[in-house]
């Protein structure tokens, strides 16, 4: 072989295209640069997606945070105390029961209950030591709101002499309890009230030494 020629490709290697340009075509360039283009438009939409519901939470967790505050509802009123609610008036005279002891008289008090939880009647009670009572209901027994109790009570002289001649301002002691409290009230039932229990003690003991009972003296 003389001289110096183009050098033949060996087996199993590709011939050498001197025309053929180093690179990538235009055509595959393009294509190249248009999936980068879209990559870049996915991540650009991804981003600002993110971006947008990151703005959204943020502020929607502002308004949340600064939103106008409920006031709370005011507790209810507690229930009022039982003798707030209750009224005692007297009635009027009623018949001695069958088998009451000498001695006895019956009147009836219309026991009212205003407003309110229920309220239980646990005593009725009367100062004299002389006397003592019942009641028909008998007690403990339950008054509701908006409900009036007829109540007889009878009376039994036990001792003439620890009674008054004339009842000026007489009462009655009632124990009430409802939700809130038990309390002790006493209850003036006016001045027929006073007039019936005077009238009926001086019958009671027309056959007895009347005397009114002394005020014990304090020494000093």
């Amino acid at each position: 072989m003389s001289g110096i020629g183009p050098l033949e490709p060996g087996e199993g290697t590709r011939a050498w295209d001197a025309r053929r340009p180093v690179g990538p075509t235009p055509r595959r360039a393009g294509r190249i640069r248009s999936a980068v283009a879209a990559r870049y438009a996915r991540h650009r939409r991804a981003t600002l997606a993110f971006g947008t519901a990151a703005v959204l939470l943020a502020g929607g967790g502002y308004l949340y945070a600064t939103r106008p505050q409920q006031p709370s509802p005011p507790p209810p009123p507690p229930a009022p105390y039982p003798a707030q609610v209750v009224e005692v008036a007297y009635v009027g005279g009623r018949a001695t029961p069958a088998g009451a002891p000498p001695r006895s008289f019956s009147f009836a008090v219309l026991l009212s209950v205003e407003s309110g939880p229920p309220v239980t009647v646990t005593r009725v009670s009367q100062p004299y030591a002389g006397l003592s009572l019942v009641t028909v209901p008998r007690t403990p027994f339950r008054a509701k709101a908006g409900s009036d109790r007829k109540i007889t009570i009878t009376m039994h002289v036990t001792q003439c002499g620890k009674v008054p001649m004339d009842a000026g301002m007489p009462f009655l002691d009632v124990t009430l309890r409802n939700a809130r409290a038990m309390q002790i009230h006493s209850y003036i039932l006016g001045t027929r009230y006073a007039q019936h229990l005077s009238q009926s003690l001086k019958v009671a003991c027309s056959h007895s030494p009347l005397s009114s009972p002394k005020p014990s003296r304090r020494l000093n």
